[in-house]
């Protein structure tokens, strides 16, 4: 496994108010499968984690959403939290971001609240997703196909429910970042 990933860079996207082990438990698994690992937020310097409703660590920020390209990642990794994903669900620079991966047919992990992001890039729609249990509606009104269980794989699209999940969710997202595009979602994508 340590070197699943070698040769590919994922992009991480974030901003304040990250669930701290969302993205610190698939950073670390992504590095340790032989991935680049770049933090992508819309702020240039750092981020600043939660652990629930307490304030976690910070993050130092490779690359500011607003000049990334999708182009030079091999897949998106969404961490949770209620604030991180409510701020970047209305970032237009973020909102293109998430969408290129999706263009692309470009595999795509998101965790607890993250879906979110998912539903305002346009891109939840006839997907079979999870979620953290309060966004599931959401989900639903956005016309997913939305299940409740620890990791759910959709054509290169990784979906888990909390922090509980992250085994199973760390497992299936280098799976998928491991296999590549996808060009059966490219291409229904595309259709839309």
């Amino acid at each position: 496994m340590a070197e699943q990933l070698s040769g590919k860079t994922i992009a991480v996207l974030a901003t304040d108010g990250f669930e701290q082990v969302e993205l610190t438990e698939p950073v670390k698994a992504l590095r340790k499968a032989g991935a680049k690992v770049e933090i992508v937020a819309p702020k240039t310097g750092q981020i600043t984690g939660f652990r629930h409703f307490d304030k976690g660590d910070a993050v130092k920020v490779d690359r500011p959403v607003q000049s990334a390209d999708a182009t030079s990642y091999d897949g998106l990794v969404l961490p949770g939290g209620a604030h991180n994903p409510d701020s970047l669900r209305t970032n237009k620079d973020a909102l293109r971001f998430v969408r290129a991966f999706f263009d692309t047919g470009k595999p795509v992990a998101a965790i607890c609240h993250a879906p979110w992001v998912l539903i305002d890039a346009g891109v939840a729609e006839g997907r079979r997703m999870t979620s953290y249990a309060s966004i599931r509606t959401d989900l639903r009104n956005a016309g997913a196909e939305v299940v409740d269980q620890e990791v759910v794989v959709d054509n290169g699209l990784v979906t888990s429910r909390n922090p509980d999940d992250l085994p199973a969710f760390c497992a299936k997202m280098i799976e998928e970042f491991a296999e590549g595009r996808h060009t059966a979602r490219t291409a229904d994508w595309l259709a839309r």
